[in-house]
């Protein structure tokens, strides 16, 4: 009988992805990538000023989300909940404090839905040749559940947004920060969605094919003058400042912070309105 032999699992092709082949990594990198590759705990990185994101199998299980492919290797278009649930903390890590935070609630997606998450984050600094801080690794652990915060109303909102992946991870960000979504592609697809039923807010990126974002808003505003405008825009406000209707913009790439700040805003000033 002859006596069975292990098989190692393919490795990674690097080559497609932002960080390229292995052989030009720095070797911090390299020992990082390979800790995190190998590991039963759910680990990401974030390496280089332009974060990217690296990220093991066990994370990917852990956030459930099906589009996650270990081990990525990209620049995220939206900052995961690890990295944006607290500014101040990532902050503290990138200027080389190792830190710990306990029973952290994280969404992820369960059962066909999205559930909160209580983990406890373990941020740590990889440092280059020179001492420098290259990147952040951050462990996840589940951790107690706490009791859960009253909330309060969810929006409903109308995602307009041409690319197929970026729209994916806007709406599943945006209903595991607990609000209803509806998307569309294109804003000649939106216009007869936004007719078909009442929502509360029309996020669409300024840039679309046909109908460009700015010129959805007017006609969405003219069709229902109450409905609060959301832009997202590689330019910033630069298109959008000086509108004739008021509308916020979230320059891109923004994290989730900057998303859930606007989005408490909205919510805000539709409680104030009268009933």
């Amino acid at each position: 009988m002859t006596p069975s032999t292990a098989v190692a699992p393919p490795s990674p092709d690097w080559s497609r992805t932002a960080l390229g082949e292995p052989a030009g990594w720095p070797l911090p990198l390299r020992l990082t990538v390979d800790i995190l590759l190998n590991s039963p705990t759910a680990m990401l990185l974030m390496w280089g000023p332009e974060q990217i994101m690296v990220y093991n199998d066990a994370y990917a299980v852990l956030t459930g989300l099906s589009s996650l492919r270990a081990p990525g290797g990209g620049v995220p278009s939206i900052q995961p909940a690890a990295w944006s649930w607290n500014g101040a903390a990532i902050r503290q890590a990138w200027a080389g404090d190792s830190t710990s935070h306990r029973g952290v609630s994280l969404p992820v997606w369960r059962n066909n839905g999205v559930a909160q998450l209580p983990l406890d984050l373990y941020y740590t600094p990889v440092r280059n040749e020179t001492g420098g801080v290259a990147g952040v690794l951050c462990t996840l652990a589940p951790a107690q559940a706490a009791p859960p915060a009253e909330t309060a109303r969810p929006l409903r909102l109308l995602v307009v947004e041409d690319n197929a992946d970026a729209r994916y991870l806007v709406c599943e960000t945006l209903r595991a920060l607990g609000h209803e979504v509806q998307a569309a592609a294109t804003g000649e697809d939106a216009l007869p969605e936004l007719a078909r039923q009442p929502f509360d807010v029309l996020f669409t990126d300024v840039s679309l094919p046909g109908m460009s974002g700015v010129e959805l808003a007017r006609l969405a505003r003219k069709q229902s003058p109450a409905l609060q405008l959301l832009f997202a825009s590689g330019y910033g406000d630069a298109l959008t400042r000086h509108l004739e209707f008021p509308a916020q913009s979230l320059q891109k790439p923004y994290d989730i912070e900057q998303l859930q700040a606007a989005l408490d805003q909205i919510a805000q000033r539709l409680a104030a309105r009268p009933a």
